[in-house]
């Protein structure tokens, strides 16, 4: 089994609490179908930097990432697959998944 990060791009927190209450559980029960394969559910991402190579700071990530969460998957098939299940897909987000390669 390998990890697999999960990283979300876009998609909707709701605008009313109840609205944002009613995302939390969608996220929660998403989780919950995913059982134990879930490594970290992770976090949201707030304010962000973009760093040139130069090291120019300008405020703002260029890729707008939301957010993340990490897997275990027997491949990347297998993760995208658990991932097509997210709540953010269905808030008009998207997600990418990536193979978090073992060092060592």
């Amino acid at each position: 089994m390998g990890k697999y990060v999960l990283v979300y791009r876009g998609g909707s927190f709701g605008e009313t609490e109840a609205d944002q209450e009613a995302v939390m559980l969608r996220w929660m029960t998403w989780f919950g179908e995913l059982g134990d394969s879930v490594v970290d559910l992770g976090n949201p991402f707030g304010p962000s930097a973009t760093i040139g190579s130069d090291g120019t700071v300008t405020p703002g990530g260029s890729s707008e990432l939301t957010g993340y969460s990490i897997v275990e998957a027997a491949d990347l098939a297998e993760a995208s697959d658990k991932a097509s299940g997210c709540p953010v897909l269905a808030a008009g987000g998207s997600i990418e998944v990536y193979e978090a390669v073992p060092i060592g």
